[in-house]
């Protein structure tokens, strides 16, 4: 269980959200998966409140233990279904169920993990604007990572995967600033950058996901005007976008220096002049992975979840991960 992230530390455990739907059990067993790659245990925790099924409330501690015990037969069966036909351990997941809601659970006991894990089904985008507040108010008050796993949903999103597959393994061409190319067929973990020092920590989480799968790291500046600071010769006016783009490759340099996490990986940057959360987006449907802070280093993104990171969660056409 050795730490991929660069300093040689124990991972922490995976802990995921469970409650029976088809989108927690898409995320336990992508959790599952990445625990056989580095051999880190699995919480899968079910934050439970009554509801009107379960009867009259105990009144007794009796009857609370009682409850408890059905709760943790019925998460128990949830996770059974979820890894029927993968080949687990039986030792390999840890069940833990919590009277609090499902927020209030993934953050309490999520508060050491690697990271939290939970499911999204990919929807339309109207609906994914209201179905996608649990992720998100997760994403904003986790002091972890939290990474939200896309499930596609019917077989035009397979297709669309199988697309994005085959375009990302036979790209030839690309445009901004370029390094050394990724190679491999495998669709590659991008991460967003933007020289903050949560970006830095999402360049680290990103790289020990490449190196865990074994696929290209392709690292993305989007950038506008107002990201770049004072662009050196442009004190008193506005500077091109030539001389923008100059300074933002410039910035992507300093990130990436004396990284030596990234050494070994098959690495790619670019910086391109486009909002952060379009170029994201857009990325997001040949990743297999997008990694990226939650605050950035301008404008209301540093007081709270930034607004990319929050359309991202909404909107991200692959498995997201969210680093504080």
């Amino acid at each position: 269980m050795t730490d991929n992230m660069g300093n040689g530390t124990l991972l922490s455990d995976i802990v995921v959200g469970v409650d029976g739907s088809d989108e927690s059990f898409a995320a336990l067993r992508w959790a599952l998966r990445e625990s056989r790659l580095t051999g880190q245990r699995v919480n899968a925790v079910y934050g439970w409140t009554r509801s009107w099924d379960m009867g009259a409330e105990p009144d007794t501690e009796e009857g609370w233990q009682r409850l408890r015990e059905r709760i943790a037969e019925r998460l128990k069966d949830w996770v059974d279904e979820a890894v029927a036909g993968m080949d687990v351990p039986a030792d390999a997941v840890t069940l833990t169920s919590v009277h609090a809601s499902g927020t209030a659970a993934l953050l309490r006991i999520g508060k050491d993990a690697q990271q939290i894990v939970v499911g999204r089904r990919s929807l339309g985008r109207v609906a994914r604007w209201f179905t996608g507040s649990f992720s998100a108010s997760l994403a904003e008050e986790a002091t972890v990572p939290v990474t939200v796993v896309r499930m596609a949903h019917d077989e035009d999103e397979t297709m669309q995967d199988a697309i994005a597959n085959a375009l990302s393994s036979s790209e030839t061409g690309t445009t901004g600033h370029d390094r050394q190319p990724a190679g491999g067929d495998a669709r590659p973990v991008v991460v967003g950058v933007d020289g903050s020092a949560t970006s830095r920590r999402a360049l680290e989480f990103a790289a020990h996901e490449a190196r865990v799968h074994g696929v290209p790291l392709q690292v993305l500046f989007c950038w506008q005007l107002r990201d770049l600071g004072t662009v050196p010769g442009f004190e008193n006016a506005i500077a091109s976008v030539e001389a923008g783009q100059k300074r933002a490759e410039q910035i992507l340099d300093e990130v990436l220096a004396d990284h030596s996490f990234m050494q070994g990986l098959d690495v790619e940057a670019h910086a391109f002049h486009i909002a952060a959360a379009k170029g994201l987006i857009t990325a997001s449907r040949y990743a297999g992975h997008l990694v990226v802070g939650s605050r950035g280093l301008s404008g209301l993104d540093a007081h709270f979840l930034g607004s990319v990171s929050k359309q991202l969660v909404a909107l991200s056409e692959c498995t997201l991960t969210v680093v504080h």
